[in-house]
């Protein structure tokens, strides 16, 4: 390999630096692809935008912020050292734990020192003559690299709301994708917030708590679920920690990537008071037990509406005033299909007498004004504004800088009808790069840190087969391409979906072409298709060997 990374990084600002790999993002694939890449002996440098590790969770400080997934799923298993010493303390870990953990995995793998911290890459273009990756940073960096592994993750570039007057709006503007590190007072004030997805929810639940009015502005109501959560005991980790192995497993075999409820049992295969008592039993068990109870919910249009129908009914046993329980009651899209939502009494904020719903569909927003918002009944008076609107998700982290490939092909206009790519890892038409947890995989439908570690493990024993045969470049046939999005397009016909205005369409971003490209058949499906393409020796894969004449 090219020697010592310490080395290499003494050279001034601008001057080009030789590595074997860059690594793109700090949050768990970034993290984990800058050891696996560094435990092979490579010279590699990560690039952080943020100013440590963590990605989105470095970012994502607001009031509420909590994994929806339990932290068995959430967490490392390529360590059992790690797995062993590190204790959780809750069966769904907050922001602050989460940022912990991944801080002490930072410092146990003395990851730190390999990373390029509060720098973003402006430029990554591939040099066909000298096959290379030449990334280019806004500190000056300039790295030229072999390989160039982007870990960027599907969420990661926020995205404001479409509204006019934005800029005007004089009072304190909070994004949740970008929170303050320090703690926000809001008690005496007169808070809007806008968006109810996950993150407005959780801010709701906190904020309500805490403040001196609240206007929660709902658009589009999210389905969501108790999330239960409940502390984790001594012996509970424990009892984690002797049986890892066997929990791992379990979630490499299965659909989610992870050990949380999946049934498979098709709604209708019971009677209805049975149907309804396993409903209950799920309600009161929390977490994403009711999505789990039945396998065929996002499949049988019959079956989803009436699990929406209990869960409507549930919302209406909470909030005391009809109008705004009936409010609150998502239609018009299947249960599911907008990323299901998990809280800790968010509809019983709904009944205080300081936090207020505005329903926008019955009078919706015609413009933010210096002092507050103005809806069409008029001005709603405000003192600060949250901003919970999303992401640009899936794609938005690789399209927010320069990404050229083979004779200059610009990854923007590859992309501009939609991503399309090889097993969401590679692109026909840029060698050596490579996607952790990217858009044409399972992404936002599975573990992220399943997905992360098992990605990271098929490239770098990618990169083993091309050391062990004298090969120097790798990328993705045009076919192999077309033929793996073609099994992403049949299995979104399958599931609803498709049927939701949401990020995993882009429906949330104006002129983003829509439709549903992450591939829906599951995690071990996935994982069978990337060992499939071992299996069958890389057949949709072109190599070009060392030594060779580029475009000879």
């Amino acid at each position: 390999m090219l020697g010592d990374v310490k080395e290499r990084l003494q050279a001034a600002s601008g001057e080009p630096v030789t590595l074997d790999a860059v690594v793109v993002g700090a949050g768990f694939g970034g993290m984990y692809a800058t050891y696996a890449l560094r435990e092979r002996g490579m010279v590699v440098v990560g690039i952080e935008a943020g100013g440590d590790v963590g990605g989105v969770w470095y970012w994502n400080r607001y009031p509420g912020a909590r994994c929806d997934l339990m932290c068995v799923d959430y967490s490392y298993s390529f360590s059992e050292e790690i797995q062993q010493e590190w204790t959780w303390s809750e069966q769904f870990a907050g922001q602050p734990e989460i940022i912990a953990y991944a801080s002490f995995v930072a410092d146990k793998l003395d990851l730190r020192k390999d990373f390029r911290f509060e720098t973003r890459v402006t430029r990554a273009a591939w040099d066909d003559a000298r096959r290379l990756w030449i990334v280019t940073t806004d500190r000056g960096d300039h790295f030229e690299a072999t390989y160039c592994i982007m870990a960027t993750g599907p969420l990661s570039i926020p995205k404001d709301p479409e509204i006019a007057g934005l800029e005007t709006f004089a009072g304190a503007i909070y994004r949740a994708q970008k929170w303050p590190h320090e703690e926000v007072d809001f008690s005496d004030r007169r808070v809007g917030l806008i968006g109810t997805g996950s993150s407005g929810i959780q801010i709701v639940t906190e904020v309500g708590k805490a403040v001196g009015e609240l206007y929660v502005f709902q658009r589009t109501p999210s389905f969501t679920m108790p999330m239960r959560n409940a502390k984790l005991g001594s012996d509970d980790m424990q009892e984690i920690k002797d049986h890892y192995p066997s929990l791992r497993a379990a979630a490499r075999a299965s659909a989610l990537g992870g050990v949380r409820p999946a049934g498979n049992r098709a709604f209708f295969s019971l009677p209805k008071q049975q149907r309804l008592s396993l409903l209950e039993d799920a309600w009161k068990n929390g977490g994403h037990a009711v999505l789990g109870t039945f396998s065929d919910l996002l499949v049988n249009s019959d079956a989803n509406e009436q699990v929406a129908d209990f869960v409507r009914d549930k919302i209406a046993e909470v909030v005391t005033d009809p109008k705004t329980a009936e409010a609150l009651k998502p239609r018009g899209y299947p249960i599911f299909a907008r990323r299901p939502c998990l809280d800790t009494e968010y509809y019983e904020q709904f009944n205080k007498p300081n936090v207020h719903l505005v329903d926008l569909f019955e009078d919706p927003i015609e413009a933010i004004t210096p002092t507050g918002v103005k809806l069409q009944s008029g001005e709603v008076p405000l003192d600060a504004l949250i901003l919970a609107t999303g992401y640009d998700g899936l794609t938005g982290a690789l399209m927010a800088f320069e990404v050229l490939g083979r004779d200059g092909q610009d990854l923007r206009e590859k992309w501009q009808y939609g991503a399309q790519s090889w097993l969401g890892l590679m692109l026909a038409g840029f060698p050596n790069l490579f996607m952790v947890c990217g858009p044409n995989g399972p992404a936002a439908l599975a573990n992220i840190i399943s997905i992360d570690e098992q990605n990271v493990d098929w490239i770098t024993a990618l990169m083993t087969h091309m050391e062990e045969n004298g090969l120097a470049t790798v990328e993705a046939t045009l076919d192999g391409e077309e033929r793996w999005m073609a099994i992403v397009a049949d299995l979104a016909e399958k599931t609803m979906l498709s049927k939701a205005n949401t990020w995993y369409t882009g429906g949330n971003v104006e002129g983003k072409t829509r439709g549903l490209t992450m591939f829906t058949g599951g995690f071990a499906k996935y994982n069978e298709h990337c060992q499939a393409a071992v299996d069958g020796g890389y057949a949709e894969l072109v190599f070009e060997p060392e030594g060779a004449v580029v475009g000879a």
